[in-house]
């Protein structure tokens, strides 16, 4: 994903959006009203030097917002990096963050600079928060606290100037509440708060998303697609967006790759946009009054169906992993294991509330 942002921030720096954006900072953009909340808060808080924790469902851009932060700060031409908390085993946590001196245990053959050290003088993202054990939490607390970091197998302690980032997929007072986070760690961190919209609430920004993304993919591929027919784009906007910006990304890229004319349309997209207000399978509507839960936990269930219960192409095509995937379905209670059929259509067609087209 960083490749692709770095790509993204390549591209747009060298070439003209197809209309200003009503409001942007760096390379976010919006002309929904929650987007533009975003890009008043990010303008804020920037010139600071406080912490920020960055909430949002997976791929609404999080990291983005952690980068722009940094570059639009006085730290911009420091270092700027980011560390994904559940990419990293536990055993090996506590060194990436804080480093290690040669032989402080089994294979450390030489010392080793952990992000602190990387990020001095810049900004350090600590990305998915809410996975580092409480007990690494508390270290890393004092670490914040008193600006002095010691390595693993140390005894001399560096001093630090590091601007810390958070952020997290998950609601963080829950996870505070649930023992997932530390109430101290939190309130340290949350000087400032920044919540991403999910795409579904951000509807009016998904055409210029969409051309902005053709235009990328386009010339990524040179290809000659310069943009989307209309049915294609009411397709795209009716979807809930399980996977956000990313999930969309991804879908456009397909798209331009398959495209065999000059405009996208809903033949270009994968078979979940296939048909749009038909009894065609691979598309739902939902009624304005369904709770985002009732949404997702649809949009979950006919995907799998779509795929016949295979959910590794189900998380592929909402744009998560297949852990991720697996936790939804136990956040809803869903066990599709066994007779998983019969309990997703059950599931699907339970409360009036929901319609398929």
């Amino acid at each position: 994903m960083l490749t692709d942002i770095v790509a993204l921030d390549a591209w747009r720096k060298n070439s003209t959006p197809p209309q200003p954006p009503a409001g942007s900072v760096g390379s976010l953009f919006g002309r929904s009203p929650a987007m533009r909340r975003v890009i008043v808060a990010i303008e804020r808080l920037a010139c600071s030097s406080a912490s920020v924790v960055i909430t949002g469902e997976t791929g609404t851009g999080k990291e983005l917002v952690a980068r722009t932060i940094h570059e639009l700060s006085p730290r911009h031409a420091a270092p700027y990096v980011p560390i994904n908390c559940a990419a990293i085993p536990e055993s090996l946590m506590e060194s990436e963050l804080f480093g290690h001196e040669r032989g402080a245990f089994t294979g450390a053959d030489r010392h080793h600079q952990g992000c602190f050290e990387a990020a001095n003088g810049g900004t350090l993202l600590l990305d998915e928060i809410t996975e580092m054990k409480p007990e690494l939490q508390a270290k890393l607390l004092r670490v914040i606290e008193e600006g002095r970091v010691r390595r693993v197998g140390g005894s001399a302690e560096i001093s630090l100037d590091v601007r810390v980032l958070a952020a997290s997929n998950r609601d963080v007072e829950h996870a505070v509440r649930d023992g997932l986070l530390r109430a101290d760690l939190y309130y340290r961190l949350s000087v400032f708060t920044v919540q991403l919209p999910p795409l579904r609430e951000r509807v009016e920004d998904l055409p210029q998303l969409i051309q902005l993304f053709i235009e990328h993919y386009s010339a990524q591929n040179q290809k000659s697609v310069s943009g989307a027919d209309e049915e294609c784009v009411k397709a795209l906007q009716a979807y809930p967006w399980p996977g956000n910006v990313r999930q969309l990304r991804n879908a456009i890229e397909r798209a331009v790759i398959i495209c065999e004319g000059r405009t996208i349309c809903t033949n270009d997209l994968p078979d979940l946009f296939s048909a749009v207000d038909t009894g065609v399978p691979g598309y739902l509507k939902m009624p304005l009054g369904s709770s985002l839960e009732a949404v997702e936990k649809e949009a979950i269930l006919r995907t799998i169906e779509l795929w016949r219960g295979n959910k590794t192409r189900a998380a592929a095509t909402l744009g998560v992993s297949v852990k991720t995937l697996y936790n939804k379905l136990a956040q809803y209670g869903l066990d599709l294991s066994k007779g998983g059929a019969a309990q997703m259509k059950s599931a699907a067609l339970t409360g009036s509330t929901i319609a398929k087209c």
